[in-house]
């Protein structure tokens, strides 16, 4: 989304604030479904979450959390927007491909993604295998697509090329988080912090809303981490409200600050967005929206 963005917003400033956006939708986004976020992920491979359930339960917050800061920054945004020329390169290589080949693969590669919850449900695999099964699928798909292009052309096309592209540094940055976390687990200071929230908090709502502004600060995927090991599936069964709550504030709850989601790290490296700036203009609109999203929530099922 932020390469796409840069093709469509040529002022740096509409480019930081659609950004700040985009950060928010996206984990807005992802909170809902089982495949679209970490955290989300990360509770339904420990099985404290079903797909059908968690999209029933949480859309509507979701959506609310994303629609009310949307809301507020419409009412402030006037004029129109000015978009960057493209470059002959650009046109040159989008022409290079042709409609067909880009219509076919972005089709299936949607439809594999949205098969990673079906493949788990029928071979009871790991949702990553499904991932990877999917990978190969379009491995073959475009090398099929681009047999008789020319060799240079048919490499920058080719999975070989996306795999170099892959943020390596990022998804080192969060195994170390994991490890640490289960450090921590093991040391038995998760179990000393979930006994402290409980001594001090009778509501998981407010629980799992304090978990979800901690995540704004030191990333959402440890605190979620951390939240499966101090609460046992004794306690919160499969599909409790514990859960459905926590992967909701944990996924919208790291919007608040640009440090506190994969997909803040992420656009921030990208775009340069300036942790201050993030802090003046978006976080109070995320922090709405992160509040509503768990108003519904309460509403819907108190």
């Amino acid at each position: 989304m932020a390469t796409l963005l840069r093709k469509l917003l040529k002022d740096p400033k509409d480019l930081w604030l659609f950004a700040g956006m985009v950060v928010i939708a996206a984990n807005a986004g992802g909170a809902w479904s089982p495949i679209g976020d970490v955290t989300t992920i990360m509770l339904w491979v420990g099985g404290q979450i079903t797909a059908l359930n968690i999209i029933k339960e949480v859309f509507l917050s979701s959506l609310v959390c994303l629609l009310v800061p949307l809301s507020a920054l419409s009412f402030r945004l006037k004029g129109n927007i000015e978009s960057p020329t493209a470059t002959d390169q650009e046109y040159l290589d989008a022409e290079a491909i042709p409609k067909f080949e880009r219509n076919l693969v972005f089709i299936v590669g949607v439809g594999l993604l949205l098969f990673v919850p079906v493949f788990k449900a029928i071979t009871h695999l790991p949702p990553f295998m499904g991932v990877l099964f999917g990978v190969g699928v379009i491995w073959v798909l475009t090398e099929i697509l681009h047999r008789d292009k020319v060799e240079t052309h048919r490499k920058s096309l080719s999975i070989v090329r996306v795999l170099q592209r892959i943020d390596t540094a990022s998804i080192l940055f969060f195994l170390g988080i994991l490890l640490a976390v289960s450090a921590l687990e093991a040391g038995g200071h998760l179990l000393q912090l979930s006994s402290i929230l409980d001594d001090n908090f009778e509501s998981l709502y407010v629980i799992n809303t304090i978990i979800g502004i901690m995540s704004s600060i030191i990333d959402n995927v440890p605190l979620v981490a951390g939240a499966m090991g101090m609460y046992s599936m004794e306690i919160f069964p499969p599909d409790h409200n514990f859960w459905e709550l926590l992967a909701y504030c944990a996924g919208t709850g790291g919007s608040i600050l640009i440090i506190g989601s994969a997909a803040g790290v992420a656009i921030m490296g990208i775009l340069r967005i300036d942790f201050i700036w993030y802090l003046k203009r978006i976080s109070l609109l995320a922090l709405l929206g992160y509040l509503a999203g768990i108003g519904v929530y309460i509403l819907l099922n108190a």
